[in-house]
């Protein structure tokens, strides 16, 4: 079978088919295809075209997605296609200003972590599997309510342990969280499993609440995880996309989300139309590829406030939504994907030197004065703490502008300062949710590549 081929190749063929064949055959087609990554500054007006050409395997658009999501690249663009065992993805970005991305190091960046070189392998990306000795990571899942972070930061404080990192979701009445927490008086990971017992039963014991309707966890650990991709796991996993049936609507705009199947090319195509915002593409393509759904063609739009995005889509065993059941499900936790994310209540920013309860004595100050955190982005860099908490009043009114004077005068007007909060969503197209973005996708992909200024590149 292999005469033809010189004794190296051979050899790799014959391990490709051991007990490892699958991995190892992976690897073998990864040498012989290594990944190609194009990047374009001139051929599109006002976006920079970043191409990736790769062998596929199921996974590979969420890492991609990841990559440019995690610079903060905007994504106004993208068109993906992946039948056979060959994928192409191109997508138009942009920096936070809406500006083309000339930084050469940025640039650098993608090109090796998507090229040739990079590591490029899913369990790496998306599920911590690294040990670390600077941190311990604590993931938190439980029932939301008004003053919960402040007494989660209560109780880390009184363990001493010191917040490094954290982000906090809330949705649906659960909250998930991740929490970087060092030793107060080493400054690395908290190992002693005593210590690790009392910090897990008490933030229980407070995630528990009064509620025991629905469960709370708590999870250690000591390896590096993507954060925004694990609380949307944990979210997941906790069913927060599951609404009663007597449930009051709260009057928000929700996502239009629709799936239908394409029959006779054994697709199910999903459409969401939404209001824009960062990260979105990231956030419905984690969805769909934790809920095991492969994407053989996509097609997003966002170069407007809204967005549009389409997909088609099989089940990893290669079958299309099957049943009423399944395709009501997949509808939830997209429409909840996107919803975990969105940033309700008023933004306030904390910079200031780090300290010893900092993170405590804030949120502490929260809660007295009836304000809620929905969500919150914790960071420490150079030994400053700059913190993002959006805020919303306990009891549901408007938030009183007296309120936020005196917490600023508390914590000092220069270190809180007041962002504003977001804008009303704008009521949904009345379009249809079935209007194909592919269009004759099937019959030419020319006509996309166009829309993508790269026809220098296919002409």
């Amino acid at each position: 079978m292999y005469a033809f081929f010189s004794p190296s190749f051979q050899m790799e063929m014959s391990m490709s088919f051991s007990n490892d064949m699958g991995d190892e055959y992976q690897k073998l087609i990864r040498r012989m295809n290594p990944p190609r990554v194009v990047i374009d500054n001139e051929s599109c007006k006002n976006a920079t075209v970043v191409r990736v050409d790769s062998a596929n395997k199921h996974g590979i658009l969420l890492e991609v997605v990841q990559v440019l999501t995690d610079l903060n690249l905007i994504i106004t663009k993208a068109y993906i296609s992946s039948d056979g065992n060959w994928f192409m993805d191109v997508f138009n970005v942009t920096d936070q200003n809406a500006n083309k991305v000339v930084d050469e190091g940025i640039l650098d960046y993608i090109r090796s972590s998507l090229g040739p070189d990079s590591c490029f392998t899913s369990s790496m990306r998306s599920v911590g599997v690294e040990p670390s000795t600077d941190h311990t990571a604590i993931e938190l899942v439980g029932s939301d309510r008004p003053g919960l972070l402040s007494e989660v930061s209560a109780v880390l404080t009184h363990l001493k342990c010191s917040v490094e990192r954290a982000e906090v979701w809330t949705h649906n009445t659960r909250v998930a969280a991740v929490m970087h927490v060092t030793d107060e008086e080493t400054g690395s990971a908290v190992t002693d499993m005593e210590r690790l017992s009392t910090i897990k039963k008490l933030l229980c014991n407070v995630l528990r609440g009064s509620n025991k309707s629905r469960g709370a966890k708590t999870v250690f650990s000591h390896g590096v995880i993507h954060t925004e991709r694990r609380l949307h796991q944990m979210m997941f996993a906790d069913r927060d996309y599951e609404r009663l049936d007597d449930e009051i609507s709260d009057g928000k705009q929700k996502p239009n989300v629709n799936v239908i199947n394409l029959f006779d090319k054994d697709y199910s195509v999903v459409t969401i139309q939404c209001k824009d915002r960062p990260k979105l593409l990231f956030d419905t393509v984690c969805t769909l590829t934790d809920m095991q759904y492969v994407v053989f063609h996509a097609n997003v739009d966002a170069e407007g406030p809204k967005a549009y995005q389409e997909y088609y889509i099989r089940h990893i065993d290669g079958s299309p939504v099957n049943s009423e059941a399944e395709r009501q499900r997949l509808i939830q936790c997209l429409g909840a994907a996107i919803e975990r994310r969105v940033s309700e209540g008023l933004k306030l920013e904390l910079c200031t030197v780090d300290s010893i309860g900092l993170l405590s004595n804030v949120t502490r100050i929260f809660r007295e004065n009836s304000l809620s955190v929905t969500r919150a982005e914790v960071r420490t860099e150079g030994g400053n703490a700059i913190n993002t908490f959006y805020v919303r009043d306990a009891s549901g009114y408007p938030i009183d502008s007296k309120t936020i004077d005196s917490i600023r005068q508390l914590i000092g007007q220069t270190i809180l300062k007041v962002k504003g909060s977001p804008g009303e969503a704008e009521p949904d197209s009345q379009e249809s949710p079935t209007r194909f973005l592919f269009g004759g996708l099937f019959k030419s992909k020319s006509k996309s590549l166009v829309n993508f200024g790269l026809i220098r590149s296919y002409s």
